[in-house]
């Protein structure tokens, strides 16, 4: 991958009941309202999990337990691309620090919320990795 790619990373917090944690996006204006998986950018010299762990702490306040990638690279905007990995909460209970809301949206739900263009694809690939309960 060239080096003038930003990769940015997100969670994927599953919980008890195969809930999924979605977080409603208050900035830019451009993507204020719309609907994302936690996370943000990776810092230089930090590694992909290290910006999970770190930006899950910033914006949510929770330090989370880190699972399996899910897929490969998603497209974002020109020169970013997004890397997802599924989490589990270790300890905290999340707030929104830098989201407008939190969201746990069970089996059934995961559609009840106007995913942004990026996260949509991310949860129709999620769906199918969690089991039914």
């Amino acid at each position: 991958m060239s080096e003038d790619v930003v990769v940015v990373v997100a969670a994927v917090i599953v919980a008890e009941g195969g809930r999924v944690l979605a977080a409603q996006r208050a900035q830019p204006a451009a993507l204020a309202g719309g609907w994302e998986f936690p996370g943000g950018k990776v810092d230089p010299g930090e590694d992909e999990v290290q910006a999970l762990i770190r930006e899950c702490r910033e914006e949510l306040g929770v330090e989370i337990a880190v699972g399996a990638r899910v897929g490969g690279d998603w497209p974002l905007s020109k020169g970013y691309v997004l890397r997802v990995w599924l989490a589990a909460i270790a300890s905290g209970t999340p707030e929104p620090r830098e989201h407008l809301a939190l969201r746990w949206l069970g089996p059934g739900e995961y559609f009840d919320v106007e995913w942004l263009g990026a996260d949509l694809p991310i949860m129709k690939t999620v769906e199918s990795l969690i089991p039914p309960d």
